[in-house]
């Protein structure tokens, strides 16, 4: 059983900052900067890609409510929102889970950069990719 099933199902102690019948939010025990949760559906799915439609739409409902409470309650200036999806984006709890790093200056712990890639051929790639 995952860790987070285990914080679900009352085996592990945390700090719960939400918590309803499909969605269970808490702080994060390696807080990247302070308020760093996690939100988390009560149902196992291994990632963002495996998650039901109904569960995802509840689950960021939930998530924004809370963003909006942690910069409120920790002066934070901004927020990153984000889920690691597979063991090469970074996942290393394979239950889907959202992250809402509170963010306070450029210094802080986090850090998160795009560097730009090689040339890409966007029309093929669009073209390869578009839904219709």
């Amino acid at each position: 059983m995952c860790i987070f099933c285990k914080i679900i199902k009352g085996e592990i102690p945390n700090h719960t900052l939400y918590e309803d019948d499909q969605v269970i939010a808490f702080l994060d025990i390696s807080q990247v900067t302070k308020g760093h949760t996690l939100v988390v559906p009560k149902t196992h799915y291994d990632n963002f890609l495996t998650c039901d439609d109904e569960t995802l739409a509840h689950l960021m409902k939930v998530t924004k409510k809370l963003a909006n409470r942690i910069v409120d309650k920790t002066q934070a200036k901004g927020v990153n929102i984000l889920s690691n999806t597979g063991e090469h984006a970074g996942q290393t709890v394979m239950h889907f889970h959202v992250h809402i790093i509170p963010r306070y200056d450029e210094n802080d712990a986090c850090i998160i950069q795009f560097n730009q890639s090689e040339t890409q051929d966007l029309q093929t790639l669009a073209s390869n990719i578009k839904i219709k």
